[in-house]
């Protein structure tokens, strides 16, 4: 076992960043959803090898894959801090004459469809962490109970953070066309994270 040292747990406090206002509940739901998945494959790994229980090849197959959900949303934290540092920027930018107002305009509709489609995807890698730890749940080692537990609700954490930041951002998003389509795409995912979220007692 590799033991915690204080840059660790740096690392954990510097994702809500005192000095940084564009990192907020994106970032922490993502987050959420990385640590989901690590556990997922934490219990993936600790269930290889025992009797009655899955092959190994799919713990291993398991294991995979929540490993890349973890750096895909790790990944997807930073990107959602970076997209409200944008839509932040976009808001200071100079609006004296008509050409600086339009390029404002511009600026803040580019920087809110990302600002709404980051967390769109995240919220996608959520949904993924939570169909793995389904899928492990079936058959694991019983000791990391707990620990697959506690996969389900970061991955509900993150998917639900998620997804209100989807939906807080939408009335920003003036293209009606993306905005059509990142409403469609939330209700489905809400759809479908309504049955995830009931589909095992934890």
């Amino acid at each position: 076992m590799k033991p915690w040292t204080d840059a660790d747990l740096q690392a954990f406090l510097r994702v809500i960043d005192p000095d940084d206002n564009a990192t907020g509940g994106g970032t922490a739901s993502a987050v959420a959803g990385a640590m989901a998945a690590g556990l997922v494959g934490m219990v993936a790994r600790v269930s290889k090898g025992k009797p009655d229980l899955e092959s190994d090849e799919f713990y291993a197959t398991i294991d995979t894959a929540a490993q890349e959900l973890t750096r895909d949303l790790m990944q997807g934290g930073r990107e959602d801090s970076e997209a409200f540092g944008a839509v932040m920027r976009a808001f200071t930018l100079p609006k004296c004459t008509e050409d600086e107002v339009r390029a404002r305009r511009d600026s803040i509709r580019a920087a809110m469809v990302e600002a709404t489609r980051v967390p769109l995807e995240n919220a996608k890698r959520c949904m993924r962490v939570l169909e793995l730890a389904d899928r492990v749940h079936a058959r694991f080692n019983e000791n990391a109970a707990s620990d697959l537990a506690c996969a389900r609700a970061l991955a509900c954490t993150g998917a639900e953070g998620c997804l209100e930041n989807v939906e807080i951002n939408l009335p920003g998003v003036k293209d009606e066309q993306a905005k059509a389509d990142f409403e469609d795409q939330s209700n489905e995912l809400r759809s479908v994270y309504a049955v995830l979220r009931g589909g095992t007692d934890g």
